[in-house]
């Protein structure tokens, strides 16, 4: 950090960035970095998007802002669209992750005390990652997130991430569980994915028991997997799922969408915020979701993501010390037996912008609009320092 001013939550930074363009991002001293990061998943349209662009500079000379208390027309629209690419029936809007993850706890509360539940408990996964707000990291499975916090947010029981025994077991010994809260792929905890199996096992169980099905999106959806959201591919139908990150280019904007039931149980009065849905922010958020639609990006994203995973299943084969290479779309992770934080700073040094999380797994979440040359140079920069790493 250069100044005193802003608190010290992100330690020494890489590198200060001063512009970006398509899947480049340049620094102050003019070095130039292939990003496979996308500001962790966040710019699937890569940097400068023309469209988003266009759309802010539009929206900003009309009108920023002027709160929930009035029809805003980019906030319908963008309900519209997200709800025909989801088979949602409605959704609030929000500015990030958490605060959507928020609105789905909220939703299960309801849902549990109208069932007459005293305490609605919302059953969560080992690992998971739901926000840093104290309910969302209550709701995550790290104690790194944790510490220092307590007490947490009581109404959270947790299961082993796809494991259907582990899910029962907990489920047959707490009565007021009433929603089910997961993410299909587990990106913070190291790229670890759930299969359609285990999803459809999952809305199978919800609707035995009366549960609601919840699904975080934050940061598989938006097309990063292949489809607009994962839960796409299993061919069920969540009654919430949240979203954020690509949903408005790096633009804050977060989404909870609910169905059935759950689309019934807010009123007015239970939620609300300030900037959530904004004319601004909604003229982002549909400039994305229209380029990612016209331009088949989620299509683009799936071809792109098994070009690099095939790069990578080539060039690594042999490497004693990767354990999986594994992913779905442009959501990649390469894990390694050992710690490898330091892979980042090495990768860096090479012109290549990744990150390593879980301590052991290289998460690579590249813009769809990468050409093949460019996701090739991912695979020819990483792949030898990923052979010739020895130990953190």
């Amino acid at each position: 950090m250069s100044t005193d001013s802003l608190m010290n939550t992100y330690g020494t930074r890489a590198a200060t960035l001063v512009k970006g363009e398509g899947a480049w991002l340049w620094d102050a001293d003019g070095n130039k970095y292939l990003d496979a990061l996308s500001g962790i998943a966040v710019c699937g349209l890569g940097h400068s998007h023309p469209a988003v662009a266009k759309a802010l500079a539009e929206q900003a000379t009309v009108l920023t802002h002027c709160s929930n208390f009035f029809t805003i027309p980019n906030q319908e629209q963008l309900a519209d669209k997200l709800c025909a690419a989801s088979g949602m029936s409605n959704v609030f809007f929000g500015n990030s992750g958490a605060e959507a993850n928020e609105a789905a706890i909220k939703i299960a509360r309801l849902h549990g005390h109208k069932k007459g539940i005293t305490l609605p408990t919302v059953l969560v996964m080992d690992n998971a990652f739901h926000g840093r707000t104290l309910a969302t990291l209550s709701a995550s499975g790290g104690r790194r997130v944790q510490a220092g916090f307590e007490p947490l947010v009581r109404g959270f029981a947790r299961a082993a991430f796809d494991d259907m025994e582990s899910l029962t077991t907990v489920a047959d010994n707490n009565p007021s569980i009433c929603a089910l809260f997961v993410e299909p792929i587990q990106g913070e905890g190291g790229i670890r994915m759930a299969s359609s199996e285990y999803l459809q096992q999952l809305r199978e169980f919800c609707d035995q028991r009366g549960w609601l099905l919840m699904l975080d999106e934050v940061q598989t959806g938006n097309g990063r997997t292949g489809k607009y959201f994962y839960f796409q591919h299993s061919g069920i139908i969540p009654d919430v799922v949240t979203t954020s990150k690509g949903l408005g280019n790096g633009v804050p904007i977060g989404a909870c969408l609910a169905h059935g039931e759950a689309a019934q149980l807010m009123h007015p009065g239970n939620h609300g915020s300030t900037f959530g849905g904004n004319p601004l922010a909604c003229a982002a958020a549909l400039a994305t979701i229209n380029t990612l639609q016209d331009e088949h990006l989620s299509e683009r994203a799936a071809v792109l993501g098994d070009r690099i995973m095939a790069g990578f299943k080539t060039a690594l084969a042999d490497v004693e010390h990767v354990v999986e290479i594994r992913g779905k779309g442009c959501m990649i992770g390469i894990e390694l037996n050992k710690p490898c934080k330091s892979l980042f700073p090495a990768a860096m040094a090479q012109g290549l912008i990744i990150n390593v999380t879980a301590d052991t797994v290289i998460r690579l979440l590249p813009p769809f609009i990468m050409t093949d040359d460019e996701a090739d140079q991912v695979v020819a920069i990483l792949a030898p320092l990923i052979k010739d790493f020895k130990q953190d």
